[in-house]
Formats: C-alpha cells, structure tokens, sequence
C-alpha cells in the first residue's frame, strides 16, 4: 500500500514554537472533511511547569461560539530524551503534563462524531505557565477520507 501523509491528511500548524509564558489558543481547525484529527504538541518544559493542554470546540473558526472539548483518548512521553514511546493516558479533553524539566510529547486523538451537534470545529488552549524560557508547538493532522492532491482547508469554514 502506498501512503502518503500529505495526500491522506491535512497538516496545520497549530501553534509555531512558542512560550507558554502567556494564555495560547491554537490555531483552529474544522473537521468537516475530516475522518480522525489528531494534535501533536511539542514541549520544551526548561522549568519544570504541569502545562495542561485542552481541547475545546466551537461551531465556527471564529471560535466566538465554543464548549468544552469532547473526551479524546490522549499518550504522552514525558521524556522524549531518555524513550521513544508514547503511553496511553486517561481519555480527557486535556492532559496536565508532569513538572519535570523535560522535552515532552503530547498526543490527542480527536473523532469528530464525539462533537457537539452542531459543532464541527476544534481548537487547543494552553493556560500560562508564568515560565519564560517553557515552549509548546504543535501540529494538527486531519485525516481525510481519500487521498487527495490537495485536502481541502481545515482553516476556512
């Protein structure tokens, strides 16, 4: 079988490297065309700090109608140095990273069918760390429901 991840799935920067020394919000992104998403978050916890990441949903990109994010199952690596593998965690619509001073990854697992009627759009915060020199980013990644050239946007509604 031959795969492609830019043809099977939509990529979009969810956050470009960052501090989490103030409040973030993800870029977000609409699962209308979406079988599966998932957001791939990358910290950089140079302080230890349990950043909790949270999934929320919204009926538009605009994110002005929104309600708090459906259980996705989540893994995690607390320590991307010292091992490559990923741990099931408890299903949540956010995860409280551990306060190590580590390089961290996070995975969330979203399906759209677990959103609220009428809700097709979904986004991530980050509360503020207060530590200057702790940075996240990230990247979503929308499967699409056959290969394509060119997926459709998930950044317009």
């Amino acid at each position: 079988m031959n795969v492609s991840l830019p043809t099977r799935f939509k990529i979009v920067t969810a956050f470009a490297p960052k501090t989490t020394n103030a409040a973030l919000t993800s870029v977000p992104v609409t699962l209308k065309n979406a079988v599966k998403a998932w957001l791939v978050l990358n910290f950089t916890q140079a302080v230890g700090f349990a950043s909790t990441p949270t999934i929320k949903q919204a009926t538009d990109i605009a994110i002005g109608t929104n309600a708090a994010g459906p259980v996705c199952r989540v893994w995690s690596n607390l320590d991307v140095s010292a091992t490559d593998t990923l741990v099931e965690r408890t299903a949540a619509a956010s995860y409280a990273l551990s306060t190590a001073a580590t390089n961290m990854l996070v995975v969330f697992e979203i399906d759209p069918a677990l959103l609220t009627d009428g809700y097709d759009v979904v986004y991530c915060t980050i509360a503020t760390s207060a530590q200057a020199t702790d940075f996240v980013s990230g990247e979503w990644f929308l499967q699409t429901n056959f290969a394509q050239a060119t997926p459709p946007s998930a950044i317009l509604d």
